[in-house]
């Protein structure tokens, strides 16, 4: 077998084993999130209680994120993404286990620590697959999170309908989920630091590039969060709209990301991620504009539906342009991660309190602005689509053993 076709064949497979990462690490998330009103409960927070307790995880991986490259730089990208992915799967236990309110928000930190860091690895070897390919995979890649995520909440739908305890259906579901990362992640790309190489700092600063790159990320995940989290509560106090109609727009819209992050890939190999993405924060304004001058429920579900589709791509693009900013990938990407999870992290409270100053449909005019923004600062992205590599780093090595 020829070097060529052997080397092919590896980075076919590494891009496989990562797809499979991405799947487990939304898994997590959606095993958990079915689980938050058993948490509540068996804790004995309110909900304002539960609230504080819920910023822990977006906390927690803020301050983690840096460590990612480091590790990685220690251990080997392999070795590294292993250990951090197991440490992501087993902290699902934790927050169940919390008597208290103190005990929850140490657990969520924790968790959203591990979450943090196997984040930065994933991503960072999902964009050195790319690279090896030469053509985009990072927006099916998310895709296969969000799938992750489907999994695990339906997982979770079942066990919170069958009455188990959140306890036992979370120590199963992390023994599995460790398990199936543990063998995907024998297949992954094992990136080594060459001799020379400095080690990364433990904590430092996102370079320049990184803070351009994520405010076009703090962006989209800021219409994302303020669409998933009011998006129901628009239709039916704005509009006037029933449940059912008002749940199934939260419905529809997350239906559009999905839809539009599987087949992103394809709109990015043809006109390029700056393009792609000036376009999806045309869309995505429209949609904005759509919703604040929407007189009945249709027109503001078309307006969600279109901003979904605007947004899409937007976060795995960012990732994408800072893994190949500068000679640092994973400290690049843990600068872009810690902006766009500040942002996930802002955006639900600040539509809040501004709704309360104002009022909703205001709320969403910032939205609409911040959208129009994507198409506005969509060129940030530009040196990483025009520069990517169309040939693998010679002194990466390869998963498995040779044939």
């Amino acid at each position: 077998m020829s070097e060529v076709v052997y080397e092919q064949r590896v980075v076919r497979r590494a891009r496989y084993a990562v797809a499979a990462v991405f799947t487990v690490h939304g898994a997590v998330t959606g095993s958990f999130a079915t689980r938050v009103p058993w948490i509540q409960d068996h804790a004995g927070v309110s909900a304002g209680q539960l609230g504080l307790a819920l910023a822990f995880p977006a906390l927690g991986a803020s301050v983690a994120m840096p460590l990612a490259g480091w590790f990685s730089h220690r251990y080997g990208a392999r070795t590294a993404l292993r250990g951090l992915l197991a440490l992501w799967t087993l902290s699902l236990v934790l927050p169940a286990l919390a008597p208290n309110l103190a005990t929850l928000c140490l657990a969520l930190f924790v968790y959203g620590a591990t979450a943090g860091m196997s984040d930065v690895a994933m991503n960072a070897l999902g964009v050195e697959v790319e690279n090896r390919l030469g053509r985009s995979i990072m927006s099916g890649l998310h895709g296969m999170w969000s799938a992750g995520a489907l999994i695990g909440s339906a997982a979770g739908t079942l066990a919170a309908h069958l009455g188990a305890d959140a306890r036992l259906h979370h120590a199963l579901a992390a023994g599995v989920l460790t398990l199936v990362g543990a063998v995907a992640c024998s297949w992954v790309l094992d990136l080594q630091p060459a001799e020379d190489e400095e080690p990364p700092p433990r904590f430092a600063l996102p370079p320049r590039s990184a803070l351009l790159i994520g405010a076009v990320g703090f962006c989209a995940v800021f219409a994302e969060g303020a669409s998933l989290d009011w998006s129901a509560v628009y239709l039916e106090d704005e509009l006037g709209s029933s449940a059912t109609l008002a749940a199934a727009c939260t419905t529809g819209f997350t239906f559009t990301m999905a839809v539009a992050r599987i087949a992103g890939d394809k709109v990015v190999d043809r006109f390029g991620a700056v393009r792609t993405v000036r376009w999806g924060g045309v869309l995505a304004a429209l949609g904005g504009l759509l919703i604040v001058l929407a007189g009945h429920p249709a027109v503001a579900m078309t307006g969600f539906a279109l901003m979904g589709l605007g947004i899409a791509v937007v976060v795995p693009l960012c990732f994408a342009a800072a893994g190949r900013s500068g000679p640092n990938p994973s400290q690049a990407i843990a600068g872009v991660a810690t902006i766009t999870y500040t942002s996930g992290l802002i955006a639900p409270s600040a539509i809040g309190g501004l709704a309360q100053a104002t009022s909703l449909v205001v709320s969403f005019v910032l939205v609409t602005v911040l959208s129009s923004g994507l198409a506005v600062f969509a060129g940030v992205l530009r040196a990483g689509d025009r520069d990517r590599p169309k040939v693998s780093r010679p002194d990466a090595a390869v998963p498995g053993p040779r044939p």
